[in-house]
């Protein structure tokens, strides 16, 4: 069965599943990004990770993207890709 590593973060009193995702997930329709973010929702909770799941994946150029609530721009504007795989602490079945 495949697996999704990802790393389960607290920031801010808030639990945060980021999931760094080919960069080929940036060329995808919203509605194909959106139907993937709810997927790992589902199976991240069911491996016991709460949290609001955050995708992220290199955009070229040494630049992260990521699909995050407005008020987690700014930490993830932060972040470097390297950042978060160093995080990188769990696996959920896909």
């Amino acid at each position: 069965m495949p697996t999704l590593k990802v790393a389960h973060l607290r920031q801010q009193g808030i639990d945060l599943v980021i999931a760094p995702l080919n960069s080929d997930f940036g060329h995808k329709t919203r509605q194909d990004q959106e139907e993937i973010i709810s997927e790992i929702h589902v199976r991240s909770g069911s491996a016991g990770l709460a949290g609001t799941v955050v995708p992220v994946w290199d955009n070229g150029g040494g630049q992260m993207a990521f699909i995050a609530p407005n008020n987690w721009h700014p930490f993830f504007r932060s972040l470097a890709l390297s950042a978060v795989w160093a995080n990188v602490s769990r696996e959920i079945s896909w």
